[in-house]
């Protein structure tokens, strides 16, 4: 995304009080593209890898937390559709900063009651350290 585009849409998105700001090249490795402030300390990074489509990584403290994949047809968005696409994306379902899903048999066992606890040893404090320092 050139600089003229990216200042555009983040324009268009704070209009629509978005925080949006534009997100500048990183050592010729990345392009412009659009930071948007997320809660919980994330923030979105919309188009700055150079590829066709319109995508974004969810990061925390510069970490990857989740993203939103490439929108399909997206490469032929005017900017209209891409301050929709970015204003209305639903980062906590991208994954951004959510926990895995549970597996079915750990949430299934996590609705069983507990087993009860053992029943103290008869054995006394003083056995229970010889037999423990015997094996």
């Amino acid at each position: 995304m050139d600089a003229e585009r990216a200042t555009r849409i983040v324009e268009t998105l704070q209009a629509r009080n978005v925080f949006a700001h534009v997100k500048l090249p990183h050592a010729g490795l990345t392009r412009h593209g659009i930071r948007i402030v997320l809660p919980g300390g994330r923030e979105a990074i919309w188009d700055t890898d150079g590829t066709a489509g319109l995508e974004a990584q969810v990061m925390r403290d510069g970490m990857l937390v989740g993203f939103v994949p490439s929108i399909p047809g997206s490469e032929n968005f005017g900017d209209a559709q891409i301050v929709e696409a970015i204003a209305t994306a639903d980062y906590d379902r991208a994954g951004a900063g959510s926990r895995p899903a549970t597996p079915p048999d750990r949430v299934a066992a996590a609705q069983r009651p507990a087993p009860a606890p053992a029943a103290p040893s008869p054995l006394s404090l003083a056995a229970r350290l010889r037999r423990t320092f015997r094996d």
